[in-house]
């Protein structure tokens, strides 16, 4: 006797055979209907997927934008240029320097312009790639579906599509809440709302080179150089620097060119009252930062070349003893964090007298330590700290993509607040610096060796 039996794939099949006799035998042949599903396109399908996620990224299409930002600021700034040497054009000295000035603008704007080209032709091929690998990816899965003869993969479709339906029924019967109010204190802006961006990515001179380090602008500075930036990299062991990095604008920053060069504290890398961590700050025409072995902070006069150390208390904690972490990670000699605001300059540590709760002292001129704040804030559960129109901000780490502005305390009314839910959304897993610029309302990040800008929303 031979016994045929068809059955769907994913049926479960059990053939019991019960014999009479001895005398009599039973064959089962076993025969599929359907075909057998191709693991190794489903596994070609997952490759593509990944790939596709891998080359896009929100970094490189940042990148652009950065570029195309630091042009618009580098034509805008030529024009003023061209506009002075016309008015004040004496026809000797001064509009052959004038000129010069010009035509090393010119330079720097056709090697923006070249990098911003470059960037353009890669994201072209990109884009015509990344297109024929979804249509031939969007042929494969259509392919796979038909193997689908329970009608699973549709039903699992119907089923998200009838949850959004009902997310967007639910979210629209309830009231949005408004978002939460920062402490009320005086800013000429108006009271810290929000951050957007970033609006600048980059990795400037040193692509992937350098992980810890700062940048920004000087909230003060001197004639002449109201559009430089600077930057600061920790370029022995991740932890120590010994000089500064002077561009003359945005778009020379995010080319690599700089034509100011740098400033040298000392030709030693470390050495006495060189930087120790990455929380530096410029503020002006002078670069404040952590002393290196010293739990002190140490001015530096980018005219005079001269550094002045201001002692803290007693029992601060220096040398990666009282540094800004989070679960997984503490970010290295991170213990003094250095600020700026409309106000000037601000230190932010904590002591062995204060169990390791941030304390917050302004930093006066001439070098000598203000008044001081202390708050109820443990300072190892923070990653980030900033000062903006006097009110001190925490950030805390939530994930590879977002950090959380969760903290503030006012200096001027005291007040504390916990539940800030002010989000940044980072290119790079860890923020190792982060500093407000009261000049254009912007947070300067550096981010494994990447530096990234946000604007700061006020009301």
């Amino acid at each position: 006797m031979k016994l045929h039996v068809v059955v769907p794939l994913c049926a479960l099949l059990t053939l019991t055979q019960q014999t009479p006799s001895r005398d009599v035998n039973c064959m089962c042949e076993l025969t599929h209907s359907e075909k057998a599903f191709p693991h190794d396109k489903l596994s070609t399908a997952e490759d593509s997927a990944s790939k596709c996620n891998s080359n896009l990224t929100p970094q490189k299409t940042l990148q652009l934008e950065s570029l195309l930002l630091g042009l618009e600021r580098r034509v805008l700034q030529l024009q003023e240029d061209v506009s002075v040497l016309e008015r004040e054009d004496d026809g000797q000295l001064y509009s052959v320097l004038s000129l010069l000035v010009v035509e090393n603008e010119l330079l720097e704007i056709k090697q923006l312009i070249n990098r911003l080209n470059r960037t353009m032709l890669a994201h072209q091929w990109l884009t015509t790639n990344t297109t024929k690998e979804l249509d031939d990816l969007r042929a494969e899965m259509q392919e796979l579906e038909t193997y689908d003869t329970m009608q699973v993969v549709k039903r699992e479709k119907d089923n998200q599509r009838l949850k959004r339906d009902l997310d967007q029924c639910r979210d629209g019967l309830q009231p949005t809440t408004l978002p939460t109010q920062p402490p009320h204190g005086y800013c000429p802006h108006g009271q810290f709302r929000n951050v957007t961006g970033p609006r600048v990515y980059t990795a400037g001179e040193y692509p992937g080179s350098y992980a810890y380090g700062a940048w920004g602008r000087d909230p003060k500075p001197e004639a002449g150089k109201e559009n430089w930036y600077w930057m600061v990299i920790l370029t022995s062991s991740d932890k120590f620097s010994n000089y500064v990095r002077f561009y003359s604008s945005l778009s020379a920053l995010i080319v690599g060119v700089s034509t100011p060069g740098d400033v040298q504290i000392h030709s030693s890398n470390p050495t006495t009252n060189t930087i120790q961590g990455p929380n530096v700050v410029l503020y002006g025409g002078a670069l404040y930062y952590n002393c290196y072995n010293q739990d002190a902070v140490c001015r530096f006069n980018l005219t005079t070349k001269a550094v002045t150390t201001l002692q803290l208390p007693k029992g601060t904690r220096f040398n990666s003893k009282g540094n800004f972490c989070h679960l997984d990670d503490c970010y290295l000699f991170t213990d003094l964090d250095l600020a700026t605001d409309e106000s000037g300059v601000w230190v932010i540590y904590t002591t062995t007298q204060d169990f390791g709760y941030m304390v917050l002292s302004k930093v006066e001129e001439p070098l000598a330590l203000g008044q001081t704040w202390r708050t109820s804030i443990y300072k190892q559960g923070v990653t980030n700290t900033f000062m903006a129109c006097g009110v001190l901000y925490a950030t805390r780490y939530v994930n590879k993509d977002t950090e959380q502005i969760f903290y503030s305390f006012d200096t001027t009314t005291g007040v504390e607040r916990f539940n800030l839910d002010i989000f940044i959304n980072k290119m790079s897993p860890n923020i190792y610096s982060l500093n407000y610029s009261p000049v254009d309302q912007m947070l300067h990040a550096y981010c494994n060796s990447y530096m990234v800008s946000y604007k700061a929303l006020f009301s």
